[in-house]
């Protein structure tokens, strides 16, 4: 698809039979979480091609209307109340067209892991849960889930079982641990199952979240269809 957004992509070994589609946090872009791949220990792992998109360049309200990379506008801080839903479903459909290359090129949708941190995080949450096809799991670091109140309606069958690995900061001034954690609350109340992590951070990554994602990672991907990772 010569639409899809622009990435840099990196493979942890020859030949990938999984993919990782990482999502960016407002204002930043693809190259925010690449170097993190060779911290990642997927020995043991089949190969996997990394593609980290750029997100596009938009006004962002919250901000003063300063244009940045965003997924979706940010409208107030009451993240809750108020979301922008067109931008939040126009970037999911960019992020279905990522999937949709990775299984183009040969990846199995069941091999693909969507990650994303912060927007990126709400993003993963919104489009992984509504594919229609079965992924590998969901990476969501420092975010929340968006449009909450739809996901139930809205969510795909095949992916009630999808592994989703979850992590926040205790001391995130951005994203509070509340909103993080009624998130996860939304998600296992409707009958999914999260991996819940915290870690001692502000709005970051922390080493051992970083471990935990890569064991994450080798087991959901080390079995062809997928695994629940414990």
């Amino acid at each position: 698809m010569n639409n899809c957004l622009p990435c840099i992509e990196t493979t942890s070994g020859p030949v990938p039979t999984a993919s990782v589609i990482w999502l960016h946090g407002l204002g930043a872009d693809g190259n925010d979480f690449a170097a993190i791949v060779p911290e990642l220990d997927l020995g043991g792992c089949p190969a996997i091609r990394f593609v980290f998109p750029h997100a596009s360049s938009i006004p962002v309200t919250l901000n003063g209307g300063h244009v940045m990379p965003a997924w979706y506008d940010i409208l107030g801080t009451e993240l809750q109340r108020r979301e922008d839903e067109a931008g939040i479903r126009r970037s999911a459909l960019a992020i279905e067209a990522l999937i949709e290359r990775e299984i183009g090129r040969g990846i199995a949708s069941e091999r693909i892991v969507l990650a994303g941190f912060s927007q990126g995080c709400a993003m993963v949450l919104h489009t992984g849960l509504r594919y229609p096809r079965r992924l590998a799991g969901i990476v969501a670091l420092s975010g929340y889930l968006p449009l909450a109140h739809s996901v139930a309606a809205e969510c795909s069958d095949v992916n009630r079982s999808l592994p989703i690995f979850m992590a926040h900061g205790i001391n995130d001034p951005m994203i509070i641990l509340a909103r993080a954690e009624a998130s996860r609350n939304a998600l296992t109340t409707i009958g999914y199952t999260v991996q819940w992590h915290t870690y001692p951070m502000p709005h970051s990554v922390h080493p051992a979240e970083i471990t935990e994602i890569g064991h994450f990672l080798r087991v959901v991907l080390s079995t062809p269809g997928g695994a629940t990772a414990a």
